[in-house]
Protein backbone atom coordinates (compact mmCIF):
# COMPACT_ATOMS: atom_id res chain seq x y z
CA UNK A 1 0.00 0.00 0.00
CA UNK A 2 1.47 3.31 -1.05
CA UNK A 3 0.67 6.64 0.50
CA UNK A 4 -0.48 9.30 -1.95
CA UNK A 5 0.81 12.29 -0.04
CA UNK A 6 2.85 15.07 -1.64
CA UNK A 7 5.85 13.88 0.36
CA UNK A 8 5.69 10.33 -1.00
CA UNK A 9 5.16 11.49 -4.58
CA UNK A 10 8.39 13.51 -4.30
CA UNK A 11 10.36 10.37 -3.42
CA UNK A 12 12.84 9.23 -6.03
CA UNK A 13 11.78 6.21 -8.04
CA UNK A 14 14.77 4.20 -6.80
CA UNK A 15 14.43 5.06 -3.12
CA UNK A 16 15.87 1.90 -1.57
CA UNK A 17 13.27 1.71 1.20
CA UNK A 18 10.52 1.85 -1.41
CA UNK A 19 12.35 -0.69 -3.55
CA UNK A 20 12.65 -3.28 -0.77
CA UNK A 21 9.01 -2.69 0.19
CA UNK A 22 7.91 -3.25 -3.39
CA UNK A 23 10.05 -6.40 -3.53
CA UNK A 24 8.38 -7.78 -0.41
CA UNK A 25 4.93 -7.02 -1.81
CA UNK A 26 5.74 -8.81 -5.07
CA UNK A 27 7.04 -11.84 -3.16
CA UNK A 28 3.85 -12.03 -1.13
CA UNK A 29 1.72 -11.87 -4.29
CA UNK A 30 3.95 -14.48 -5.95
CA UNK A 31 3.62 -16.81 -2.96
CA UNK A 32 -0.14 -16.89 -3.45
CA UNK A 33 0.42 -18.53 -6.85
CA UNK A 34 2.39 -21.43 -5.38
CA UNK A 35 0.16 -24.52 -5.10
CA UNK A 36 -0.54 -25.47 -1.52
CA UNK A 37 0.74 -28.93 -0.72
CA UNK A 38 2.91 -30.42 2.01
CA UNK A 39 6.12 -29.95 0.02
CA UNK A 40 5.46 -26.30 -0.69
CA UNK A 41 4.29 -25.10 2.72
CA UNK A 42 7.84 -24.81 4.06
CA UNK A 43 9.10 -23.20 0.84
CA UNK A 44 6.34 -20.60 0.92
CA UNK A 45 7.06 -19.73 4.55
CA UNK A 46 10.79 -19.47 3.91
CA UNK A 47 10.67 -17.40 0.72
CA UNK A 48 8.12 -14.95 2.14
CA UNK A 49 9.93 -14.76 5.48
CA UNK A 50 13.36 -14.15 3.99
CA UNK A 51 12.13 -11.83 1.24
CA UNK A 52 10.15 -9.57 3.52
CA UNK A 53 12.96 -9.58 6.09
CA UNK A 54 15.23 -7.88 3.56
CA UNK A 55 13.02 -4.81 3.71
CA UNK A 56 12.35 -5.00 7.43
CA UNK A 57 16.06 -5.16 8.19
CA UNK A 58 16.82 -2.27 5.85
CA UNK A 59 14.19 -0.14 7.62
CA UNK A 60 15.82 -1.12 10.92
CA UNK A 61 19.28 -0.20 9.56
CA UNK A 62 18.02 3.28 8.78
CA UNK A 63 17.31 3.70 12.49
CA UNK A 64 20.65 2.30 13.64
CA UNK A 65 22.10 3.87 16.75
CA UNK A 66 25.74 3.35 15.74
CA UNK A 67 27.91 2.45 12.77
CA UNK A 68 28.35 -1.04 14.20
CA UNK A 69 24.58 -1.45 14.54
CA UNK A 70 24.11 -0.28 10.93
CA UNK A 71 26.82 -2.68 9.69
CA UNK A 72 25.29 -5.64 11.53
CA UNK A 73 21.79 -4.89 10.27
CA UNK A 74 22.96 -4.43 6.67
CA UNK A 75 24.77 -7.78 7.03
CA UNK A 76 21.40 -9.34 7.89
CA UNK A 77 19.98 -7.80 4.69
CA UNK A 78 22.72 -9.58 2.74
CA UNK A 79 21.95 -12.90 4.46
CA UNK A 80 18.20 -12.59 3.89
CA UNK A 81 18.68 -11.68 0.22
CA UNK A 82 20.87 -14.78 -0.25
CA UNK A 83 18.28 -16.92 1.50
CA UNK A 84 15.53 -15.45 -0.69
CA UNK A 85 17.47 -16.39 -3.81
CA UNK A 86 17.94 -19.93 -2.51
CA UNK A 87 14.29 -20.50 -1.70
CA UNK A 88 13.15 -18.96 -5.00
CA UNK A 89 15.23 -21.66 -6.66
CA UNK A 90 13.61 -24.35 -4.52
CA UNK A 91 10.13 -23.06 -5.42
CA UNK A 92 10.99 -23.39 -9.11
CA UNK A 93 12.33 -26.90 -8.49
CA UNK A 94 8.96 -27.76 -6.97
CA UNK A 95 6.82 -25.76 -9.43
CA UNK A 96 8.65 -25.30 -12.77
CA UNK A 97 5.70 -23.46 -14.33
CA UNK A 98 6.48 -20.50 -12.05
CA UNK A 99 10.04 -20.15 -13.39
CA UNK A 100 9.43 -17.06 -15.50
CA UNK A 101 8.02 -14.96 -12.67
CA UNK A 102 10.50 -16.42 -10.21
CA UNK A 103 13.39 -15.40 -12.49
CA UNK A 104 12.38 -11.72 -12.30
CA UNK A 105 12.20 -11.84 -8.52
CA UNK A 106 15.48 -13.76 -8.34
CA UNK A 107 17.20 -11.00 -10.32
CA UNK A 108 15.79 -8.34 -8.01
CA UNK A 109 16.95 -10.32 -4.95
CA UNK A 110 20.40 -10.52 -6.50
CA UNK A 111 20.50 -6.77 -7.22
CA UNK A 112 19.46 -6.03 -3.64
CA UNK A 113 22.12 -8.46 -2.41
CA UNK A 114 24.77 -6.60 -4.41
CA UNK A 115 23.60 -3.22 -3.12
CA UNK A 116 23.68 -4.32 0.51
CA UNK A 117 26.99 -6.15 0.11
CA UNK A 118 28.48 -2.96 -1.35
CA UNK A 119 27.15 -0.93 1.58
CA UNK A 120 28.62 -3.43 4.02
CA UNK A 121 31.96 -3.43 2.19
CA UNK A 122 32.17 0.38 2.27
CA UNK A 123 31.42 0.36 6.01
CA UNK A 124 34.15 -2.25 6.58
CA UNK A 125 36.74 -0.22 4.66
CA UNK A 126 35.98 2.91 6.72
CA UNK A 127 36.56 1.12 10.03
Amino acid sequence: MHEDSPESSDRHLWDLEERVSDFGERLVRFSKKIPRDPTNYRLIDQVVGAGTSVGANYCEANEAVSKKDFHNTISRCVKEAKETKFFRRMVVASEPELASEARVLYREANELLLIFASMRHKMTRKE
